[in-house]
């Protein structure tokens, strides 16, 4: 018996009855050989660790454009917030961890520059729209290594795909993960406009802090453990009606305050013409992508989809670059 057989059984026998057990996974598109220490849901973790778009979003804005100081989230440590509220329920509930983390790891891959900013300005340019719950998938089927994709099994592509309120995945485990995402940006979005200056811990109003919690960790650690003893045993992830309601009252809190706030988003409306114009001079100019994405097109792939993916995949810091060079005019040296 293999590692990963004993792995397997280890699941089947400690994890809860409403967890996903890897041996019972859907499957990969492509069916591969399995690996003799790792289950599936494990080695999707891996891949999606060792990608070069999960390397990428270190270099992503999660909600302050280019901020000036050390500690502010990046799209990155966003990602690994929600990954570790994430593992941190699921342990509890005993569902599987490594399914929790794969998903939760991935969620955010197909995510632009700039942020929502980003998002928005492809949406309103691209015919077909644009969704970066629908590119992060995109990224791991089609995208990565150099358009073969990372071949992620069913389950992990499911919560990826689902992971916004307007989804619903078919796990529990991406239940979980859906969720984590919300308490996190929650979390540290106030964290961060509380360090920018934008707002203080007093300025919450009490009918949320009296339910919640008065600081962001008290806040944090109530959503979780809410999370955790509504859900035991029920074989369903959910908040009780209280701390949900309040949950939902803080985040328009958050948006009338912090990502409305014309302060925090003063650079928003340049990141977005930024965006609009790189896309406009792709779409002018197809033959400067890499040739992986132009073999896509040669698929049949529209050439609008191919531009997106293209500047979707960007950094904060190479698309400003690659802007300046096809557009700010530079020294004459002689």
């Amino acid at each position: 018996m293999t590692i990963r057989e004993q792995l397997e059984l280890w699941e089947k026998e400690y994890l809860s009855p409403h967890a996903a057990l890897s041996m019972f996974s859907k499957g990969r598109e492509r069916e591969e050989e399995q690996c003799d220490i790792r289950p599936v849901f494990q080695r999707d973790r891996d891949r999606i660790l060792h990608s070069k778009s999960f390397r990428r979003l270190k270099d992503k804005t999660q909600v302050f454009l280019t901020p000036e100081g050390d500690h502010y989230r990046t799209r990155l440590t966003h990602t690994l917030e929600v990954s570790q509220n994430a593992r941190t329920i699921a342990k509890a509930l005993r569902m599987n961890e490594d399914l929790v983390e794969a998903i939760a790891l991935g969620h955010d891959l197909g995510h632009t520059p700039f942020g929502h900013a980003g998002e928005r300005a492809l949406n309103e340019v691209c015919p077909y729209g644009f969704e970066h719950n629908v590119q992060s998938v995109r990224t791991v089927e089609k995208l990565e290594k150099n358009g073969q994709g990372l071949n992620l099994t069913e389950e992990v592509r499911d919560g990826i795909l689902n992971h916004q309120t307007s989804g619903m995945p078919h796990t529990l485990e991406g239940k979980i993960v859906r969720l984590s995402d919300k308490i996190a940006y929650i979390h540290h979005d106030m964290d961060d406009a509380i360090r920018g200056g934008i707002l203080t811990e007093a300025d919450v109003p009490a009918e949320i802090a009296d339910v919640i919690g008065y600081t962001t960790g008290e806040r944090l650690d109530h959503f979780i453990h809410d999370i955790v003893t509504t859900s035991f045993g029920t074989g369903d992830i959910q908040m009780s009606e209280p701390v949900g309601d309040a949950m939902q009252k803080l985040r328009r809190f958050m948006f009338e305050r912090v990502y409305q706030n014309p302060e925090a988003k003063s650079e928003e409306s340049k990141a977005e013409m930024l965006i609009e114009t790189l896309y406009r001079h792709y779409l002018a100019h197809i033959d400067e992508l890499p040739k992986d994405l132009l073999h896509l097109m040669e698929e049949g792939e529209p050439r609008e989809r191919i531009v997106c993916d293209y500047i979707s995949a960007m950094t904060d810091r190479f698309a400003i670059s690659i802007y300046e060079e096809l557009y700010i005019p530079k020294s004459w040296h002689g």
